[in-house]
């Protein structure tokens, strides 16, 4: 399973992987990344033997750089086929990014069967070349238009789609150090944090905490937030990283964040009302993931820039008071995924590999 970077490609690749594991308990799964990524720590933690082949980062704008790719392509190329000479897989499954353009191409020379998964809702380079090389194709996203494409959505992990946020607010809250009855927010920019989120949630902390709002906010590996809250203000607990999300998700009322596909997925399963703000580089994506969420009245989308201080200090405390409409926007947003993706992409790649269990 070809997957790295960041959680947007190793969730889904975890959670796959899990799933063929309690269809197919003899099954083995080896996980390719590249060693610049995520991968290089969530997948050993999950138990999965970890292959690493060397990155092939595609510039958005024409550079020097863009005359090195074939160069690297080639080496990740040979580095992904002596992968596959050496554990000889009965199928190849990418789900995107740097390293699953060489997988692909491996797995196509020796006639591997290939399934292939689009996480976003604008497919990109590498899953476009893969669709054109076999008919398992999956997409996360109803109206993603992709070769072979097939709706199953995203595949997230078990103890996200299987969350009861009520019955564990209790505990979640504790665990983080939080009151069990104040209104929470929960900022997170995802696995590499968010600058912007982290800023403008930070410099309205006074705001919130004049409200009443206490606040967990998951600023990344390398991100921060200036806070001082003043003695017996509500709790505003920093934190670089999560493990457990589904205990931060129980935890919140009401959560800001960006709109990759995993986390518009997880977010809208588990029912929490969101405030999506899509990165601003890239083709536009995020957007697309987060407009059917929004559309159904599930969230609220702002753009990176419109995201300020102000805009936080004006909007979030209200939102968070309005318990009814809290309800609505979390009903709206609990039925609009699929929970059970992980097994039926499981069963995809199952079938394309000759398991017939």
């Amino acid at each position: 399973m070809a997957g790295g970077g960041t959680a947007g490609h190793t969730s889904p690749l975890l959670a796959t992987a899990d799933a063929v594991r309690r269809l197919a308990p003899d099954a083995e799964v080896t996980a390719l990344g590249t060693p610049r990524g995520l991968e290089v720590r969530v997948v050993p933690e999950a138990g999965y033997p970890l292959e690493l082949v060397p990155p092939v980062p595609l510039p958005r704008k024409p550079s020097v750089d863009l005359l090195k790719v074939p160069g690297r392509l080639r080496g990740a190329y040979r580095a992904a086929l002596d992968v596959v000479d050496r554990l000889r897989p009965d199928v190849v499954v990418g789900f995107g990014g740097y390293v699953s353009v060489p997988a692909y191409l491996a797995g196509r020379r020796r006639r591997v069967p290939l399934v292939v998964h689009e996480g976003n809702a604008l497919p990109g380079i590498a899953n476009k070349l893969g669709a054109r090389f076999t008919e398992h194709v999956a997409t996360s996203f109803p109206d993603t238009r992709l070769r072979h494409g097939r709706y199953l959505g995203l595949p997230i992990r078990r103890l996200v789609s299987t969350l009861d946020r009520p019955a564990r607010r209790a505990e979640a809250r504790e665990q983080f150090g939080l009151d069990p009855d104040r209104p929470t927010l929960l900022v997170t920019g995802g696995s590499q944090g968010a600058r912007r989120i982290n800023g403008a949630v930070a410099a309205a902390q006074p705001t919130l905490a004049g409200a009443g709002v206490q606040v967990l906010h998951v600023v990344g590996p390398a991100g921060e937030a200036a806070v001082d809250p003043a003695p017996g203000a509500p709790p505003y607990v920093v934190l670089p990283y999560v493990d457990r999300m589904d205990l931060a998700y129980a935890a919140a009322d009401l959560v800001v964040c960006r709109a990759g596909a995993n986390t518009v997925t997880e977010v809208a399963s588990v029912g929490l009302p969101a405030v999506f703000v899509p990165l601003p580089i890239g083709n536009g994506e995020q957007a697309l993931n987060a407009r059917p969420v929004v559309d159904a009245g599930g969230g609220l989308l702002v753009d990176d820039a419109a995201l300020t201080p102000e805009w936080v200090a004006a909007t979030v405390p209200d939102l968070l008071a309005d318990r009814d409409r809290l309800a609505a926007m979390s009903a709206a947003a609990a039925d609009l995924v699929p929970r059970h993706a992980d097994e039926q992409l499981a069963r995809m790649v199952l079938a394309a590999g000759g398991w017939h269990g």
